[in-house]
């Protein structure tokens, strides 16, 4: 008798033993299972991410670059950026700058523009360059860029262009202007900054 409760508790012990091993196989393969099932998932959420990253539209705003034939627009969007490092040259005479001109423009001369700009100005710096007309403008940038300056933009439209957006300007006429309607209207002063980058 005694051998048979021997037997019995072996057989109940390789059992038991059996049991373990089979429940220890089952969560193995069930945690590698789910382990694949996660990793899978993942790589579709990520596949999600990257397909609705490339279809919608980048919002993100940027500043503008430099451009060498450049609007009134250009300048004051990177103005209003707070870009550091370009330089603003008026070439016009003397009188006409000190009658008005935009704000924080250097006087230049054309007579005098490559000797004054050369030792004063950075030759890698960016410079706005404007005149009465277009085409002075653009007898002035050659002038600089045969100095050895690399960048040049034109701005096209001059200080007439500039006001024409709202643009801040300085000199004796310009303090005698009125103050316009968004001079102290916040809302009115950006109804017009809308209508003008509109145009």
């Amino acid at each position: 008798m005694a051998d048979k409760a021997k037997e019995a508790q072996n057989n109940i012990s390789q059992g038991i033993q059996n049991v373990s091993d089979k429940v220890s196989e089952a969560g193995q393969t069930v945690k590698e299972k789910l382990s694949e099932d996660i990793k899978h998932s993942g790589d579709k959420v990520s596949d999600a991410i990257e397909t609705a990253k490339s279809k919608l539209p980048n919002v993100t705003p940027t500043p503008p670059g430099f451009k060498p034939q450049s609007s009134a627009h250009d300048l004051k969007s990177r103005l209003e950026w707070g870009e550091p490092a370009f330089t603003i040259l008026d070439v016009r005479d003397r009188e006409t700058y000190n009658d008005g001109h935009i704000m924080g423009a250097m006087p230049m001369p054309m007579d005098e523009l490559v000797e004054r700009a050369t030792p004063t100005i950075d030759f890698n710096r960016d410079v706005y360059v404007y005149a009465d007309s277009d085409e002075q403008t653009s007898q002035a940038a050659s002038q600089l860029r045969s100095a050895g300056f690399q960048k040049v933009a034109e701005l096209k439209g001059g200080l007439a262009a500039w006001k024409a957006i709202g643009g801040p300007t300085e000199g004796i006429s310009e303090s005698r202007t009125p103050p316009g309607s968004d001079d102290y209207n916040v809302v009115d002063r950006l109804k017009n900054h809308q209508a003008t980058q509109s145009k």
